[in-house]
C-alpha cells in the first residue's frame, strides 16, 4: 500500500480537474483496499474512492480525506463466466472477452473507467447495460465490517443507478461477476438503431462479435467517447447528464411546449419506459436548446463532437466546468420545462 500526503487529484481523473487530497492511498489488494477504507473509517475521515476517474467532478479547493486509488488487477474467464476485480480497466476486459468469443457487454466497448464503477452506475451504452449479464457483486460492507456477496438481482439495478449509487457511502466494490453467451462468435442481439445501422443489419440481428466491438468504438470515437490525450474533446467526463425519464402527465406537457417552440410537427426522439414512461434524449433537449457542438468561449466548453460532452480545454477549474452544466441545465428548463440531472459524480461541489 502506497501513502502519499496533499497530492492532487486533477491528474486521476478524465476531466483533468480538482485539487488535492488530505491523503492519497493507492491499494493494489482486496485486503489492501479494505485496510484503507477502514483505517479511514476508523479515523473518521471522508472516503473518495478513484478507479478510472472517468466519471468524477472533483472541486477545486479537493478533497479533506482520503482518497484511495482502486488499482486491484485480476481477470479470470471460467468457460462464459467472467470475475474482474474492481482496478481492472474495463475496455480492456470487454476486449478480452470478445477475443474469447463472448457475447454481452461488447456494446459497452471504449467506456472508459474501471471495472468496480461499472455496477455503481449501472453502466450502458448502444443498447447494452452491465446489469443484463451481472451476476454478483462481491463488496466489502462499511456498516457491518464485513465482506458480502450481492446477487445481481438484490443490487437494484435501474437506468443509470444502482443500490450502491443510492447509498454510495456502505459499500465498497471488490469484484464483479459476469455470465455471458457463447454465440459462436455473434454478438447479443443489436439493439440500438444507430449501432445496427452502421452495421448494415436490422435490430435484434446478431452480427460478429469483432465487428460490433470495432463499430462501437468507432462509433465511440467519432463523438469524443474514447480517451485521448491530445484531444481535448476527450478531456470530460463522458455524458454529463442522464436522459430524462418522464410520466405521462410530464412527457405530455413536454410535447406541447417543443412543438409549440419547434413546429406542430416536430418528433423529439423517445423511448418508452416501464410504468407508461418515455425517456427523452438530453443531447436532442440540449441542442435544441440552443448549445450547439462547440458551444462556449471559455476554457470550459461542449465537446465539438457531441453536445453531451462538458469539456476542458486545457486551462479550465471546475468552477468554469460547472457554471458551463448550470447555464445548460437552466437554458433545457426554460426552452422544454426538463430539468436535466448531471451522471458523474460531484466531490465537495453541487451543480
Amino acid at each position: 500500500m502506497h501513502v502519499m500526503e496533499d497530492v492532487p487529484l486533477a491528474p486521476f481523473t478524465t476531466l483533468r480537474l480538482g485539487g488535492p487530497a488530505a491523503r492519497l492511498v493507492t491499494a493494489v489488494t482486496d485486503e489492501e483496499l479494505i485496510e484503507a477504507v477502514r483505517a479511514a473509517d476508523a479515523r473518521r475521515e471522508p472516503v473518495l474512492l478513484v478507479g478510472g476517474g472517468s466519471n468524477l467532478v472533483i472541486g477545486d479547493a479537493g478533497f479533506d480525506g482520503t482518497a484511495v486509488v482502486v488499482a486491484t488487477r485480476g481477470v479470470r474467464l471460467d468457460g462464459r463466466r467472467l470475475e474482474l476485480a474492481a482496478g481492472e480497466n474495463w475496455t480492456d476486459a470487454v476486449a478480452e472477452t470478445v477475443r474469447a468469443g463472448l457475447a454481452g457487454i461488447e456494446c459497452l466497448a471504449g467506456i472508459p473507467g474501471s471495472a468496480g464503477a461499472t455496477p455503481i452506475q449501472n453502466v450502458g451504452a448502444y443498447g447494452q447495460e452491465v446489469s443484463s449479464t451481472i451476476t454478483e457483486v462481491v463488496a466489502y460492507d462499511r456498516t457491518t465490517g464485513e465482506t458480502v456477496t450481492v446477487a445481481g438481482e438484490d443490487c437494484g439495478f435501474a437506468y443509470r443507478t444502482s443500490r450502491f449509487k443510492e447509498d454510495p457511502a456502505r459499500h465498497v466494490v471488490l469484484r464483479v461477476r459476469f455470465a455471458l453467451e457463447d454465440a459462436g462468435g455473434m454478438s447479443a442481439p443489436v439493439k440500438y438503431a444507430e449501432t445496427a445501422r452502421a452495421l448494415g443489419v436490422g435490430p435484434g440481428d446478431r452480427a460478429p462479435l469483432a465487428k460490433v466491438r470495432e463499430t462501437v468504438l468507432g462509433l465511440r470515437a467519432g463523438k469524443g467517447m474514447v480517451l485521448d490525450p491530445d484531444d481535448h474533446d476527450t478531456w470530460s467526463a463522458g455524458s454529463f447528464f442522464t436522459n430524462p425519464v418522464l410520466g405521462a402527465d410530464d412527457y405530455a406537457a413536454f410535447l406541447d411546449r417543443a412543438r409549440a417552440r419547434l413546429g406542430a410537427d416536430v418528433q423529439p426522439p423517445a423511448y418508452p419506459e416501464p410504468g407508461e414512461r418515455t425517456k427523452l434524449s438530453a443531447a436532442w433537449l440540449i441542442d435544441r436548446a440552443g448549445f450547439t457542438k462547440g458551444y462556449g468561449d471559455g476554457p470550459a466548453r461542449i465537446s465539438t463532437k457531441h453536445t453531451l460532452a462538458l469539456t476542458n480545454r486545457g486551462a479550465a477549474t471546475t468552477q468554469d466546468l460547472l457554471a458551463l452544466a448550470r447555464e445548460v441545465r437552466g437554458g433545457v428548463a426554460a426552452a422544454f420545462g426538463v430539468t436535466l440531472v448531471n451522471e458523474p459524480v460531484t466531490v465537495g461541489v453541487a451543480l
